[in-house]
Formats: C-alpha cells, structure tokens, sequence
C-alpha cells in the first residue's frame, strides 16, 4: 500500500523511511505491537527490490538489512521512530507518525486544514471508550479496584475468542486511537452530546491502554492459551 506516494516520492525515500512505511501498514492492518519478523516481511514484500536477498529479490527477504536499520545505531529505534515494546516486538511512536507524515506530504502539496468531525464510527468508538468503567476508575484514582473484567470491556475482548482475535483487538484500538491522536493534532473536534475532545484526550485513552495491558498481561496470555486449547 502506497497511500499518498507518488512513484517519484518512493524512488525518493531513505531505507529506514521505508521500512518505517511498511510497520505503517502493519499497524493499520491491526497489528500493533509488531514483532521485528513481521516487518521484515512487510518491509520486503512492500519494496522488493530494496529488501529482497540478492540473487533471490522476489523470493527471499534479506533479514540482516532490515534488521540493521532497525537496531542499528542509527536505526528506527534509536532514532525514536520506532517504540520497543518486549523482545523483538515495536510499536510506532509519536515522532514515526509524524515521520510517516511528513514522508506522505512530500508527494503532494498539504491541503488547507479544515473543521475535523468524526465519522460515525470514530464517534461511538470514542463515546464508549468515555463511558467504560476502566476509565472511570482510573481517572478517580482508584486504579487498585481495576479488575480484567474492566479491561476486557474497555477492550471489547470476550472468553471465547481466540488469540489471533485477541491481538486483532488490541491492535486495532491502538491504531485507532494513534488515528485520532494524530486527526486532532492541530484542533478539537465536537461528539454529538457537546463533550469536546482534543489530542490529550485521546493521547490519555491510550495510556489507559497501555497501563491495562502492563496491568493484565498475566491474565491476557492465560486467556489466549485457554483459547487456542
């Protein structure tokens, strides 16, 4: 996916810029944390003739070369585009969406920014969020009384889904979330109930996130083993 590149503009682009595009589109297919495995493939799949093992471009990617602009010392994570989540596994970071962004504009002037709503989907995704008791408890302090069962309904996640579902989720509402983060950058959108919501908002929706998935991840790894029994 080349969303708003021109072939100029990715003829243009640095390696670490492109590898950085494909965790991009990891992360909008759901998949955030992602491990460095998928962005190896991602990155070659994407740009072949940059990532593809010499002698086998179209059949073999070469793991050293993504790797290396990965963890290198003037890598994505050194750089501060990429987030180390565990071992081996990335998230992108404020200053890589931004990066993304500005990789984005250069193949077409920025248009003139204008009043942001939010789709129909984005403001019920947001109004739940606002009324979970996840948040609730967290925002009176009373983080000690957080138990899973808050988490998941934060999350959406139920007992019978399985592990993939379960990272599917999580990945998304990260995606979504780091959507509307950036959406808001510059201004303040309206729900329709007249709550206003900024990019702190959002940027506090995703701390809650985190913070739960920190808090819970004995109690996510044991319901994604149960469900894959």
């Amino acid at each position: 996916m080349l969303w708003g590149l021109s072939v100029t503009a990715v003829v243009d682009c640095t390696v670490p810029e492109k590898i950085l595009l494909a965790a991009h589109d990891l992360e909008a297919e759901g998949q955030s944390p992602f491990s460095a495995e998928a962005l190896i493939v991602a990155s070659w799949q994407k740009f072949p003739k940059t990532f593809g093992l010499k002698g086998y471009t179209d059949l073999y990617p070469d793991s050293n070369k993504v790797l290396s602009s990965i963890m290198g010392v003037k890598g994505l994570a050194n750089r501060g585009w990429l987030t180390k989540m565990g071992q081996k596994l990335y998230t992108i970071s404020r200053e890589g969406r931004q990066a993304v962004q500005r990789i984005q504009a250069g193949s077409e002037p920025a248009a003139a920014p204008g009043p942001v709503r939010f789709a129909r989907d984005q403001e019920k995704f947001l109004q739940r969020l606002f009324e979970t008791s996840a948040l609730e408890k967290f925002n009176e302090g009373r983080k000690a009384e957080l138990t899973f069962a808050d988490a998941c309904r934060f999350w959406e996640i139920t007992d019978n889904m399985n592990a993939e579902a379960i990272n599917g989720r999580l990945g998304k509402l990260r995606f979504q979330l780091t959507d509307l983060e950036r959406l808001l950058e510059d201004t303040d959108a309206e729900l329709s109930n007249g709550r206003s919501v900024s990019a702190a908002d959002v940027t506090h929706l995703l701390q809650v996130h985190q913070y739960l998935e920190e808090r819970f991840s004995r109690h996510l790894n044991l319901l994604r083993t149960r469900a894959e029994r």
